[in-house]
């Protein structure tokens, strides 16, 4: 009787234990083309993801530059030529993490790879470049949004893994990142003077060093800058053309109509409306 009661007692305290403990690392599914990195412990979980979002690069609007050098970069990456960590960085909704997800529609066929990497989880990131680097495969690692708060000491493994740590850069792989702020850290006003400011930095140069020191580890910078109305409306005929509609003055106006109520044109705002307007009925198109 006590023996059943021990079991049953067991028995419960495992099933709630295997709800918090995370599941059992299997060996990834290497014939996906994109991954998601999760942190577990000292080291992690490569999830595959199946059905990533990605889409030709033609779909992009008003960033041609920066698709010319981002792709000149890649290239010489998959060519086994010295290539750059890439800092994507400027306005909303501008096309940034589209365009790194792009790549992987345009050369996936050619052994490109993409892993999604939060920011919580940079911290092994040592952990997944030994998993990859024997790979014949080339990966890019996508940090998307990137940006760091006040006291936030995470930054500190993504600068040991660009450059600086003792191990030698993993070949195949790279770091591409987006973010709203170009240093990726909060900056203030006090330190452009050359007081202490109102928090008592005896030196705040050197404060101010280790701020922009993450985002000097990032060979190639690109910015990305505000859509004007003729870019935004290039954008809404790329997007609709994937959906074989064209761009029409009753959709131009609707198009112009909806980024008036955002307050904002930008790629993110015409997909939004494609996404709109592709879903109506052909009696529903007209406008609100």
């Amino acid at each position: 009787m006590k023996l059943a009661k021990f079991l049953k007692l067991s028995a419960s305290i495992l099933r709630r234990l295997d709800k918090l403990l995370p599941p059992e690392a299997e060996e990834p599914d290497w014939q996906a083309w994109a991954y998601r990195w999760q942190a577990v412990g000292r080291k992690g979980i490569l999830e595959s993801l199946p059905k990533p979002h990605t889409f030709p690069l033609s779909r992009l609007a008003a960033v041609d530059t920066q698709i010319k050098r981002l792709v000149r970069n890649t290239e010489q990456f998959l060519n086994g030529k010295p290539a750059n960590n890439a800092l994507l960085t400027g306005a909303r909704g501008t096309g940034k993490s589209s365009l790194v997800k792009a790549l992987l529609h345009e050369y996936g066929d050619r052994g490109l790879r993409l892993i999604e990497v939060d920011k919580t989880d940079l911290v092994n990131l040592p952990a997944l470049l030994q998993i990859i680097e024997k790979r014949k495969e080339k990966y890019i690692i996508f940090c998307d949004d990137l940006s760091f708060d006040e006291g936030d000491s995470s930054y500190k493994a993504l600068k040991t893994a660009l450059d600086g740590g003792l191990s030698q850069r993993c070949d195949n792989a790279l770091v591409y990142a987006t973010s709203n702020r170009r240093h990726l850290m909060p900056e203030y006003m006090d330190e452009n003077t050359a007081t202490t400011g109102i928090r008592g930095e005896v030196n705040p140069k050197e404060a101010i060093e280790e701020k922009i020191s993450l985002s000097d580890r990032f060979g190639l910078w690109l910015s990305f800058y505000p859509f004007d109305q003729n870019d935004y409306l290039q954008a809404v005929e790329n997007w609709l053309d994937s959906y074989g509609l064209s761009l029409d003055e009753t959709t131009r106006k609707a198009a112009l109509n909806w980024s008036l109520a955002r307050g904002s044109r930008s790629g993110r705002i015409a997909w939004q409306f494609v996404c709109d307007w592709a879903g109506r009925s052909p009696e529903e198109r007209v406008l609100d």
